[in-house]
């Protein structure tokens, strides 16, 4: 491992440090009897206290320092002074350990008195410390000019999302996002729980991947040696639970799906399900407008809500939009009743690309998604969709070709979907009977026939309505991110390329080659003024790993960077 001069300095002084008798990684548990946020909302002039965390700044002045420590709940200012600490004649811990030894991202644990200083700040008085945990790796501060620019901040999303951990120690503004993340979830149980619904577990690992079209994840069970899915969706356990006899039951659900990733999907993801019986997709519409007023004002103290440029209320009632009429109003075009030629002419003369695998219902949503979703930016209910696109929802009770299920768009997004749920287990094979003629067509999202769903349902369910709402997608909208990345502590990223270790000869190539991005070899190679071994040896190696590349021309061989 190639180390850079910060982290051999910050070895040598943990070396130091042992060799002083200090254990730098202590096991004894620290006894911290108050927090950055305690202190300063009941300060007291005087009382003595005992606190931990991390050395963010300090200002060194001969035998006084003033210091910034962070804990989980924000920092506060501590003060050191050599003779308060060390009050014999022997100044080790100020002069060695504190001054050459501790560096900025160290945690340790100080003992003092509180004081207020002369410009009015809140202070620990330091009388002792200890150090709980070296940092070998130097934290990236940012720095701020005399004139208040800020340079270096941590803001690269690809390193931000790598080394969360980083992430969160400089850069507050995220932690705020992951508190209020826990608020919302919170506030989504205290709302259920107050209605006597139970919160239930189900299986992460199933033999099919029901409840969602979607491509799922495929596992192997080797003591079973069968085949396993990661959910895509844990609908129809839910269901299985309203079956048995429970007449309200919700899930916190960690689902997965075997595709792409943008701004706004993860292949892994959060969902709460909930199912209730005797109710209907009108009920849950009502329902889910209290919930989502109460959690915007429990998340962020009001109904409106800051999005982007947009201000979005979640204050009740939404307005409720059938899928038809919205198609309608946005395109010019009624496609109700439409075979699957002509959604197809329709969806070319939007301009909308379309593919043989699409059934009438994959074309409806594709016209709904590419020329409608946008406009709602303020929550609306989007109702009353067509059967071909609703495999588990019950038949619309006024109109047969269309379904009791509502998507709730909030800014131009699908945050929710909910049904009054396909009770009628004939109806239920038949649907999905359609689903599996869709996937000999080639439609790899359609969804499997669950065999031991329909017996349940034989056994009978009671009408029932039920819902799904995306979390990550609330959470950044009431944290105002438009990356799902930014509310996943971990997100999924591509694999991290390996840095690579190159000889000092490799490095004059290389330094030579990307001044200039091509050269000639013979040109080159006298640049370099490497011996014929040396260079024969760089240069393969070069090559070998990808970075350096030779071409034959007319006159000449050329090297040049690979790209």
């Amino acid at each position: 491992m190639q180390l850079s001069e910060q982290e051999i300095v910050r070895r040598e002084k943990l070396t130091k440090l042992r060799e002083m008798g200090i254990n730098p990684y202590p096991a004894a548990l620290y006894p911290i009897n108050a927090t950055s946020k305690s202190i300063k909302d009941s300060f007291e002039e005087g009382k003595n206290v005992v606190l931990a965390g991390r050395l963010m700044s300090r200002r060194i002045q001969g035998k006084a320092s003033f210091a910034e420590l962070q804990d989980g709940e924000g920092r506060i200012q501590v003060y050191f002074n050599r003779d308060e600490i060390c009050p014999s004649e022997d100044k080790t811990l100020y002069n060695e350990v504190y001054k050459k030894l501790l560096d900025i991202g160290d945690i340790i644990g100080v003992e003092g008195t509180l004081f207020t200083t002369q410009v009015g700040e809140k202070t620990v008085m330091v009388n002792n410390f200890t150090v709980l945990s070296k940092a070998l790796r130097p934290l990236p501060l940012p720095k701020v000019d005399a004139d208040g620019n800020v340079y270096d901040e941590f803001n690269d999303p690809e390193l931000r999302y790598r080394q969360r951990y980083v992430d969160l120690v400089v850069n507050p503004s995220v932690k705020d996002t992951f508190i209020k993340r826990t608020k919302i979830t919170n506030s989504i149980r205290e709302f259920y729980n107050a209605k006597g619904y139970l919160e239930v577990e189900t299986p992460i690992l199933q033999p099919i991947p029901g409840g969602a079209a979607a491509r799922p994840f495929l596992t192997h069970h080797n003591a079973l040696n069968i085949p396993l899915y990661l959910r895509i969706a844990n609908e129809l356990y839910l269901k299985r639970l309203i079956v048995g006899g429970f007449d309200g039951v919700y899930e916190f659900s960690k689902d997965f799906r075997n595709e792409g990733m943008d701004r706004t999907h993860n292949p892994e993801f959060t969902v709460m399900e909930l199912y209730v019986s005797y109710k209907d997709y009108n009920w849950m519409m009502d329902t889910t407008e209290q919930l989502l007023e109460k959690v915007a004002i429990d998340a962020t103290g009001s109904t409106q809500v800051q999005v982007g440029d947009h201000s979005i209320d979640f204050k009740a009632p939404y307005p409720r939009v059938p899928i038809l009429e919205a198609i309608k109003t946005h395109t010019g075009f009624d496609v109700a009743g439409m075979n699957e030629k002509q959604l197809r002419e329709v969806a070319q003369k939007l301009h909308i690309e379309v593919d043989e695998t699409m059934g009438v219902g994959k074309l409806i949503d594709e016209i709904f998604g590419e020329t409608c979703e946008h406009h709602y930016v303020q929550p609306t209910f989007i109702i009353d969709y067509p059967k071909e696109m609703s495999p588990l929802t019950k038949e619309h009770r006024n109109n047969p070709a269309l379904t009791e299920r509502f998507e709730l768009m909030v800014n131009g997004k699908e945050l929710a979907n909910a049904y009054s749920e396909l009770n009628d287990p004939i109806d239920q094979r038949e649907r999905f009977e359609e689903q599996l003629r869709l996937s000999e067509k080639g439609d790899d999202e359609a969804m499997f026939i669950d065999q031991d769903f329909l017996r349940a349902l034989e056994y009978g369910m009671p009408p029932t309505s039920g819902i799904g709402i995306g979390i990550d997608r609330l959470v950044m909208l009431l944290t105002n991110n438009s990356s799902i990345q930014e509310v996943l502590f971990f997100p999924q990223m591509r694999p991290e390329k390996k840095q690579v270790q190159l000889t000092d000869e490799e490095k004059v190539i290389m330094d030579i080659l990307n001044s200039k991005g091509e050269m000639a070899l013979s040109e080159l190679k006298e640049k370099a003024s490497l011996s014929g071994k040396k260079w024969d040896k760089s240069t393969k190696n070069l090559a070998k790993l990808g970075l350096f590349e030779v071409e034959k021309t007319e006159d000449s061989l050329v090297a040049r960077v690979k790209q």
